[in-house]
């Protein structure tokens, strides 16, 4: 008789895995988009390093902000270094990115000024400092600016560059290996020969999940359900993968043999093979040689779940980012009675208004854990802990924010 386990220890036994693989690589810095920094970034400079005008004008000492007439002594272009020294009566245009003359301290803008001859006229005034960027006023020598973990984006490429960084050092990401088991299960393209056969998508729905999610995807294709395919399948994925990822042949039938592959062929270490969750309850983890097996369920709507709740926190954690699942708090529209004692997870609708998370279930199939249609359009999982109450309309409650998955 087999043991399940609830959800909340299936993640900490996850969690407490000790990986041996956190290997890092170089790149050219636009190469790293998406990709986990593996060092924290540390300015070696202030920026601005100088006192700089952030506005076209004229540069000017305050002192001089009730002067009727003050005499333009230079023009100032950005790139270029000033010799004349800004003094009480004088001024210099000054434009965007120029560094402030020597002797000034405010910068007027045009649009405040009256040019008579060689003159300025200030007709409207401005604070102390005006529109001067001071040094460091982006960030500071020895400062650190981008820590570890974080992932590259638009705006750490910026900030790369901005230090004349051309190459950063990234966490290389996890290699997913990914296949569907079964002889009903026909790939793309195959033509179907009789009635009990059904289109796979579950290996490209997990191929494109975790490539989304900072995997590096190894595809393996549609397995037959006899033991020598399947033990084929796990030994030349555990040879290249770092977790190996399998839908169907879980559960207790006669045909379902990953289990015992990954059990008698195959020897592995079981974490644990069911958990009381729902969809996915037959969910098995195992490690063999320090590599991950995750054996998932067979039907769509169930193997993508698990995929989420026990795949992507392994890929999180390989790529030692600042990343987790999208939790937040919703108010439900509607009774829903707890109907099991399980963890269960169900597909709703959900939409931001006024401040906070609203959901629904308008248009949602019940049925099968077959049914991978039910996460279009603006879609979320009900979370219902196996100790949680009945809910009622209005009630706030967890939801894992699907579309917020990368």
């Amino acid at each position: 008789m087999r043991n399940f386990i609830s959800y909340e220890k299936s993640l900490e036994i996850l969690n407490n895995i000790v990986l041996n693989r956190q290997s890092t690589q170089k790149l050219f810095i636009t190469n790293a988009i998406g990709r986990v920094i593996a060092k924290d970034i540390i300015t070696d400079h202030n920026s601005p390093e100088y006192p700089t005008s952030a506005m076209d004008g004229y540069a000017i000492k305050y002192a001089d902000i009730k002067n009727s007439s003050i005499e333009i002594i230079d023009k100032n272009p950005a790139g270029s270094v000033v010799e004349k020294e800004v003094i009480i009566g004088t001024c210099i245009k000054t434009f965007t990115g120029s560094l402030m003359p020597k002797g000034s301290d405010t910068l007027i803008p045009i649009e405040n000024v009256q040019v008579i001859n060689n003159q300025i006229k200030i007709i409207k005034e401005v604070p102390f400092g005006f529109a001067v960027r001071e040094i460091g006023e982006n960030y500071k020598n020895n400062e650190v600016l981008i820590k570890k973990g974080t992932i590259v984006g638009f705006a750490e490429i910026g900030v790369l560059a901005s230090l004349n960084i051309s190459q950063i050092e990234v966490i290389i990401n996890p290699t997913v290996a990914i296949a569907s088991t079964g002889s009903e299960v026909l790939d793309l393209g195959e033509t179907q020969t009789n009635a009990s056969q059904i289109r796979s998508s579950n290996h490209l729905t997990l191929e494109a999940l975790f490539k989304s999610n900072g995997a590096t995807t190894l595809q393996m294709g549609i397995v037959k359900d006899d033991i020598d395919s399947i033990t084929n399948l796990l030994e030349t994925a555990l040879q290249k993968a770092d977790i190996v990822v399998t839908t169907g042949g879980v559960s207790v039938g006669d045909y379902d043999f990953v289990q015992d592959v990954i059990k008698d062929k195959l020897k592995a270490e079981v974490l644990f093979h069911g958990v009381t969750v729902k969809p996915g309850m037959h969910i098995l983890a195992a490690l063999k040689d320090g590599k991950i097996i995750i054996a998932l369920p067979g039907f769509a709507y169930s193997s993508t779940v698990c995929a989420i709740l026990f795949v992507l926190p392994l890929i999180y954690k390989f790529r030692n980012a600042n990343e987790s699942l999208p939790i937040v708090k919703a108010k439900i529209n509607q009774d829903f009675p707890r109907k099991m004692d399980k963890t269960i997870f169900t597909a709703c609708n959900v939409v931001y208004k006024d401040a906070q998370y609203l959901i629904n279930f308008d248009g949602k199939r019940e049925g099968t854990s077959a049914i991978l249609t039910n996460m279009l359009e603006s879609p979320a999982l009900l979370i219902q802990k196996d100790d949680s109450n009945d809910l009622k309309a209005g009630d706030l409650v967890d939801i894992l924010l699907l579309n917020h998955l990368k």
